[in-house]
């Protein structure tokens, strides 16, 4: 069981920045990979970013490259998206994930609850 709890976000201006943050408890060592969603109102959700520390790899959606950033602490336990450059196609409601698993483990992905964010033009 790994717990998610999301803070950050809000109302931002075309331009600004927002950081989100993921605190991640429970049995985070099986954590393999965190990433963040978004889910725009009448659109599917998608996305964003993604860290995979088994495969070494790191994803962001095209619209986001360069303008966004996801990272860890040291202890991956904290799970950060750092947006500049926001734009109105930026508002959404993002979620946080981690996928945990390992040997004789099912992976699974959890759920953060969710951050509104705006972008005002």
């Amino acid at each position: 069981q790994v717990d998610l709890v999301q803070s950050g976000g809000g109302l931002v201006q075309v331009g600004g920045s927002l950081r989100l943050s993921c605190a991640a408890s429970g049995r985070t060592s099986n954590m393999y990979a965190v990433g963040w969603f978004r889910q725009a109102p009448e659109k599917e959700r998608e996305l964003v970013a993604h860290i995979n520390w088994s495969e070494g790899t790191t994803f962001y959606k095209d619209s986001v490259k360069g303008r966004f950033t996801i990272s860890t602490d040291n202890a991956k336990t904290m799970i950060y998206l750092q947006m500049n450059n926001l734009q109105p196609e930026d508002t959404a409601d993002y979620y946080c994930t981690a996928d945990v698993g390992g040997p004789s483990m099912i992976p699974f992905t959890y759920w953060g609850q969710g951050s509104q964010v705006t972008v005002s033009s």
